[in-house]
């Protein structure tokens, strides 16, 4: 071999050295860190979710294998771990500082979970997370209140989980406390309110008006001129139910799903068979009742953190 063949394989070896004690450098770095309570993050300061808190905010949203889990702000990656680990779902955490997103992703390993978790180095505000069943986080109320536009575009059902804050006057659909955290759940609503026409067997020239505010529900049924107000109305993700006097005083018990412009289900009446229902809506639906522009949101939240 020539001298000048040896100098340059000499400074390739070099190069190859100094990037394997580079990467093994990393690697310690990486394997070495630890998360420090209260430290800072992007909008948030990272304060670890208890074991107790974890395992309630899951069987609150009651997941299952079938579940696509996304947890927002992931921080330690122990609640996306523990719906994998628990659960048997697949989760994904979605975080912005890269250094617990790789201390979330050696945990995973650690638990056995690599191959149903995953977690991304990402802003919240910035990612997709539409193919979500569940939504998990622990964020601040102005965050909170900045996600529920995008959660009430989601598919009516999606279960929504928080620990500690709440999702300003969206009233939770469950709450408990676990140990020493609070938790709140609400199910993403379908939205049923306008104009409709229903049609049964034994109910006559009947339309519905009904009006949301989230998940709360009223209205009225038209039969003619007579005007009556829907009995206990109540929609959960896109289960809807209600009960509606007809004209002849009878008492109707409707339970069906919301699928956009139409309802299907059963209706019955004491005593009798239940007979299938169908409502088409009559134009478009009118916007959810309560939900405000970011701007309006925002602004509201800093007034109820300065009122405390």
């Amino acid at each position: 071999m020539t001298t000048l063949a040896q100098a340059s394989l000499s400074r390739r070896l070099a190069v190859l050295s100094l990037a394997s004690l580079a990467a093994s450098a990393t690697l310690a770095q990486n394997s070495s860190y630890e998360p420090q309570r209260g430290q800072a993050g992007k909008d948030v300061i990272w304060i670890p979710t208890p074991d107790e808190t974890v395992t309630r905010m899951l069987q609150m949203v009651e997941v299952k294998p079938s579940d696509r889990v996304f947890d927002l702000g992931s921080g330690d990656g122990k609640i996306a771990i523990a719906a994998a680990r628990e659960f048997g779902a697949r989760a994904t955490g979605l975080e912005y500082n890269p250094d617990m997103v790789t201390f979330s992703q050696r945990r995973a390993q650690e638990a056995g979970v690599a191959d149903k978790v995953q977690f991304r180095q990402a802003d919240i505000f910035q990612s997709d997370f539409s193919s979500a069943t569940v939504v998990t986080m622990y964020l601040l109320p102005e965050l909170n209140l900045r996600l529920r536009p995008l959660l009430f575009k989601m598919a009516p059902g999606t279960r929504v989980v928080s620990h500690s804050f709440t999702m300003g006057d969206w009233t939770p659909d469950e709450t408990a406390r676990a140990g020493v955290g609070d938790v709140y759940m609400w199910l993403v609503p379908a939205n049923a309110s306008g104009s409709w026409k229903l049609v049964a067997n034994g109910l006559a020239d009947a339309s519905l008006s009904l009006s949301q505010r989230y998940q709360v529900l009223s209205g009225d049924g038209l039969f003619g001129d007579l005007r009556a107000s829907l009995v206990r109305p109540r929609i959960a993700g896109e289960q809807l139910s209600f009960g509606l006097r007809d004209p002849k005083g009878q008492l109707w018990q409707f339970e069906g799903k919301v699928a956009g412009n139409r309802i299907t289900g059963t209706a019955t009446r004491s005593g009798q068979a239940g007979v299938p229902f169908e409502a088409r809506r009559n134009g478009d639906s009118a916007p959810i009742a309560g939900l405000a522009s970011t701007a309006e949101l925002s602004a509201s939240a800093l007034a109820a953190s300065l009122a405390r």
